[in-house]
């Protein structure tokens, strides 16, 4: 596992246990590359706000996934989903059977036919000098926080404990955290538009307050008149969302406001078409 996934991993957990929703179960879903009999993990994609939680289960936001997963392997087309993170409110560090149920039905979807699991847990043996520790080769634990790792293949009547390594490396999905808003409240339309043109990117820009989620569309030429190539941009940043045309002698901003973000850009290309 990369560092700086292990410590975005503590510390969304340690986040989520201060919110109001802090007893309830969370989680991640994991990115990252297969090598032979080892996963290396890159990126982790949070379940969502809009999540269906309580104590005994967490269902993830599939809109979300679905378009953070498109994020991160924008310009990362080698990284795979390697498997899910769950956190159990209590101390059971193991998938429980219902875990099981709904695993053993997943993991032939991916590659190798197995898939790494992760446990979240906060009863670990609160170390004075704050520093992560292994209790065993299969678990890591910060503070009070606990993560024990599993893998399961198609075939296994039960998860077999994974021995877990720290490397150098990033997580992948951490530029993304700064519109963590903004990819949440247009993930399922912003999915839909990438699925039906080419070429579509997405960037994070500097925005006028904040980070922006910037979506730009490469459009045709018209004529043989046209100079240079022109492209469609919609800058989201916070509840506002602009409409640009990029051209060869710079940016002309729509005059209409719209929040539906493919309204927005079908409603843009029906202008210019006119």
């Amino acid at each position: 596992m990369a560092d700086d996934v292990g410590r975005t991993l503590f510390g969304e957990y340690a986040s989520h246990r201060r919110t109001e929703r802090g007893q309830e179960e969370t989680g991640w879903t994991l990115l990252g590359l297969r090598r032979g009999n080892e996963a290396v993990v890159l990126a982790t994609i949070p379940a969502g706000t809009l999540r269906d939680a309580d104590e005994g289960h967490v269902q993830f936001d599939a809109d979300v996934q679905a378009f953070a997963s498109r994020l991160v392997r924008q310009n990362q087309r080698q990284l795979r989903l390697i498997g899910v993170v769950h956190t159990h409110p209590g101390s059971l560090r193991h998938p429980s059977s219902a875990d099981y149920r709904g695993d053993i039905d997943w993991v032939p979807q991916l590659h190798g036919q197995e898939g790494v699991f992760g446990i979240g847990t906060a009863d670990a043996e609160v170390k004075p000098d704050g520093v992560a520790w292994q209790p065993a080769a299969h678990v890591e634990c910060l503070g009070p926080l606990c993560f024990s790792w599993y893998v399961l293949g198609e075939k296994d009547r039960n998860y077999r404990p994974l021995p877990m390594e720290l490397t150098i490396g990033p997580d992948l999905a951490t530029p993304w955290r700064s519109v963590w808003g903004e990819v949440e409240e247009h993930a399922k339309r912003l999915e839909a538009l990438a699925q039906m043109f080419q070429r579509v990117r997405f960037e994070v820009q500097v925005g006028q307050e904040k980070p922006a989620l910037v979506m730009t569309l490469p459009l045709p030429l018209h004529s043989e008149s046209d100079k240079g190539s022109r492209e469609l941009q919609v800058r989201m940043e916070g509840k506002s969302v602009r409409y640009f045309l990029l051209t060869h002698e710079g940016p002309l901003a729509a005059e209409f406001h719209e929040e539906r973000v493919d309204v927005g850009v079908f409603s843009m290309l029906s202008e210019l078409a006119a």
